[in-house]
């Protein structure tokens, strides 16, 4: 695929363009014929034939020469369209993984939580516990203090 490309990048200086397609660029017609399309100032059906203003009056080698640079010029679009696919499609997969790394740390962190607020449960029933026989103690104490004197 590659030799090719370059044998046909190779025979791009010797491709005849008339004159009025000298600064003929896809995207510019492209652009050009949507402008059209809002204005409704192109028929429903067009033809795919998107040689501008030459019709019959080129020669079949000339328009296939033509038609060669005009498929390389998509190809090339195409080529960096799908590279910019690709590296959606890594960067989709990378956040995806992020995602799922982050959901398991959320889990784990959440597992956590529970576990500490089970301890600090038990700590607060242990703490109140100690209160109440620290109070229980206390009043012994008084209890005493008054049978003693």
């Amino acid at each position: 695929s590659s030799k090719i490309r370059n044998r046909d990048i190779q025979s791009a200086d010797d491709v005849a363009v008339p004159e009025d397609c000298i600064d003929f660029s896809p995207a510019e017609t492209i652009s050009k014929t949507e402008e059209k399309l809002e204005k409704g100032g192109l028929p429903g059906c067009l033809d795919d034939d998107s040689i501008p203003r030459v019709g019959n009056e080129i020669g079949a080698e000339t328009q296939i020469r033509l038609l060669k640079a005009k498929l390389r010029v998509m190809q090339e679009e195409l080529d960096s369209v799908v590279c910019e696919c690709r590296k959606k499609d890594d960067e989709n997969q990378s956040l995806k993984s992020q995602l799922r790394d982050t959901k398991e740390e959320n889990s784990r962190l959440q597992q956590t939580i529970s576990v500490q607020h089970s301890q600090a449960e038990k700590y607060k029933m242990l703490s109140q516990e100690a209160n109440k026989k620290s109070e229980g103690l206390q009043q012994e104490v008084v209890a005493l203090e008054k049978v003693r004197q």
